[in-house]
């Protein structure tokens, strides 16, 4: 584990999660997880968010990958603001329609930090752990060549099929719904 701030005295550092068969000069499996407390530590089923993680770390440990954590939850709006656009969606909105509602972007994430560690760590190629274009297209961007997909698709139950949809049919996610 590698912990990763613009300032040692940061509370929250961005954390990467390397593989112990770790070797740079390859393609690396890799995935960008954003925080999410709800479903990441306390197995929220509004989301798939922790079970993407429990996948990613499996994959990384089994082929020499890296998981690299960002602290911006909520898409980048923060867990109060996640909360909120929470009380907004038991009201009817959907995640993106919660989010503009309270001011902010659809998904204010922002992935220069992942960029960053991975080129720390030696990495220049990838085969992304993800379901999002936003995060091949950012990586493909800053000059890490993207030569993979992993999906890391799972199944919707009946707390998170709406959010998955909305995911699928407004923000591009590849997720394989009918």
């Amino acid at each position: 584990m590698c912990a990763y701030a613009a300032d040692d005295k940061d509370p929250m550092p961005h954390i990467a999660f390397v593989s112990e068969h770790f070797v740079a000069g390859h393609p690396v499996a890799v995935r960008i997880h954003s925080e999410c407390m709800t479903g990441d530590v306390f197995g929220s089923r509004r989301c798939d968010c922790g079970e993407q993680l429990d996948a990613a770390l499996r994959i990384a440990a089994e082929n020499g990958g890296v998981v690299i954590y960002l602290r911006q939850e909520g898409r980048g709006i923060g867990l109060i603001n996640k909360l909120k656009a929470y009380n907004l969606q038991d009201k009817g909105l959907n995640t993106i329609d919660a989010n503009t509602h309270l001011g902010f972007d659809a998904d204010a994430r922002q992935y220069e930090a992942a960029i960053t560690m991975l080129k720390d760590l030696g990495i220049r190629q990838v085969e992304l752990m993800t379901n999002n274009p936003d995060k091949v297209a950012a990586l493909s961007r800053s000059g890490i060549e993207v030569t993979g997909r992993i999906p890391i698709v799972i199944p919707a139950h009946a707390d998170n099929t709406d959010y998955l949809r909305t995911k699928q049919e407004l923000m591009g996610h590849i997720l394989g719904l009918s």
